[in-house]
């Protein structure tokens, strides 16, 4: 009967039910999953975006990259190595759209994604920047389907997990 309803409009209780594991609803959810769906269609492209937008906002970060940190940023887009790390950036992305469901896989995808840039001495301030970054390519690459509700969910999805993260920043 719910998917009946849902089918004219009428939302399901199920929908507005708060999930206490991520913070989010069911509905908010389904956004994020239907509109990653966008991004995900090409994923060398859209990690491109994410992380020539990220370079071209914040260049010094380029240094952290020695497999790119000399490319002139004009040529970054056709430099194989740079398109296989913003292809891991999507990738990364898809497990924790993947793992909305499952929280606790949700959790060890995030603490182990965590531990490794803490290695690398990245910080909570570059992580706030990308999430700011990955905001704007989602409203340019989604247009009008980047509605207040998308973006709402998009943001309490990525506050959620970039704070895991930080757990393991703090820890």
């Amino acid at each position: 009967m719910g998917t009946f309803l849902r089918f004219f409009g009428f939302s399901s209780s199920d929908d507005n039910r708060i999930d206490e594991a991520t913070g989010l609803t069911e509905k908010q959810k389904k956004l994020v999953q239907n509109t990653w769906a966008v991004i995900r269609k090409d994923e060398v492209a859209s990690g491109i975006a994410v992380m020539t937008t990220f370079f071209k906002t914040y260049p010094e970060y380029q240094r952290y990259f020695s497999a790119f940190a000399d490319v002139p940023f004009d040529e970054l887009p056709a430099n194989k190595r740079f398109q296989a790390h913003c292809v891991s950036v999507i990738t990364a992305l898809n497990s924790v759209i993947d793992s909305l469901h499952d929280p606790g896989l949700m959790e060890a995808s995030l603490i182990s994604l965590g531990e490794r840039h803490k290695r690398r001495g990245q910080t909570k301030e570059e992580f706030e920047n990308l999430k700011g970054v990955v905001l704007k390519v989602l409203s340019q690459a989604l247009g009008k389907q980047y509605t207040p509700e998308v973006a709402e969910a998009w943001s309490k999805t990525l506050d959620g997990v970039f704070a895991k993260i930080y757990q393991v920043f703090s820890s």
